[in-house]
């Protein structure tokens, strides 16, 4: 897919946000009875979804586009594309502000997190849940009667139980004011990337593109599987390490794992190479709401050489990455793939 079409995709998935509002707010909107409450969602809505970079609402797009045949690709298939992509991006925009209120993060695309606004507080989880049954409402409307629907339905209820478990599993490694060096493992590790971020992150939306045009057999959708875990898992690490290393003002988030003592690549990577002492610094400094511990951290990671590790690490998954789709692609695009991995190799933010 050329450039051109890549920005012109984005642009008309950025553009169909005003439709999907209007979807959500405009039949009740001043109704006696919920309309203050539809008024909130209109609110929640234009607060926490504008400001993202929409790789995976904009995916399900460019990868129906890729997958679909011409005779698939009329108006109204492109719009429920568009819808499906949205929808990806609703349950997304439900899953952060849940796990900023979780984390207390601070910042979130540049912004204050939408629980730290004034007056929002801990009713931000009710508006949490608010965006994902928007999500649902959006691909009943329109995709209710397609042959994909029940599938599209399943693959997200299935999704959101795997992004939990590995919630469940994240909080159980980073046990706030309880620092335990060994349950910091690669196994421990890759779970948490598996079902946190790796199902959700690429093979949702590329697994909705197919569905959408009529691709449905187990193995296609376990040869998109091999390739995107793999894919997950490299984004992950590029995360951990945008939150330490990052620029803020490019991220739009300032950094927290250290101090809420999260089991990342940096973490992992630094215990298979710390001395005895180094170790015992780790240990009393990681997991620690103190800034100057939390220095202490960074630079021990900066002692140990991990931006140096970091970039040969991320040279070494982006060529395996391109292994992978070279023998699991069979039948799909290889395209659809490459562009993404592109999108996430030696990104800032």
């Amino acid at each position: 897919m050329s450039s051109t079409q890549v920005s012109a995709d984005h642009q008309e998935f950025c553009s169909f946000f005003e439709t999907i509002v209007q979807d959500l707010t405009a039949e009740y909107w001043g109704h006696p009875e919920i309309g203050d409450a539809i008024s909130r969602l209109k609110e929640v809505l234009e607060y926490n979804i504008p400001r993202g970079k929409f790789i995976l609402g904009v995916t399900v797009l460019s990868s129906f586009r890729e997958l679909a045949g011409s005779e698939l690709q009329t108006e109204d298939n492109i719009r429920r594309a568009l819808a499906v992509g949205w929808c990806v991006e609703l349950l997304q925009a439900f899953f952060w502000v849940a796990d900023d209120i979780m984390d207390q993060s601070e910042t979130r695309h540049g912004q204050l997190c939408w629980y730290k606004k004034d007056g929002i507080g801990l009713s931000a989880v009710n508006d949490s849940f608010l965006l994902e049954a928007c999500a649902y409402q959006i691909l009943r409307k329109y995709c209710r009667g397609q042959p994909y629907y029940l599938n599209l339905l399943e693959l997200s209820l299935e999704i959101s139980y795997h992004i939990e478990l590995g919630q469940a599993l994240d909080f159980i490694a980073a046990e706030p004011g309880k620092v335990d060096l060994d349950k910091f493992t690669s196994t421990r590790y890759k779970a948490i990337v598996k079902y946190k971020t790796g199902f959700y992150s690429f093979y949702v939306p590329i697994a909705a593109a197919m569905y959408m045009a009529g691709i449905d057999t187990e193995e296609k959708h376990q040869n998109t599987k091999n390739i995107i875990l793999e894919m997950g898992e490299f984004y992950q690490a590029e995360n951990d390490y945008l939150d330490c290393f990052g620029d803020t003002d490019v991220t739009g988030k300032i950094g927290s794992n250290i101090q809420e003592n999260k089991c990342t690549w940096l973490v992992i990577e630094a215990l298979k190479r710390v001395t005895p002492e180094q170790r015992r610094l780790l240990q009393e400094n990681y997991g620690q709401n103190d800034m100057e511990k939390v220095l202490r951290v960074k630079q021990l990671y900066g002692v140990l050489d991990l931006p140096t590790i970091f970039r040969q690490y991320e040279e070494e998954s982006y060529q395996r990455l391109k292994t992978l789709i070279s023998q699991h692609a069979s039948g799909l695009p290889k395209q659809i793939f490459l562009g993404l991995a592109r999108k996430v190799y030696k990104r800032q933010k």
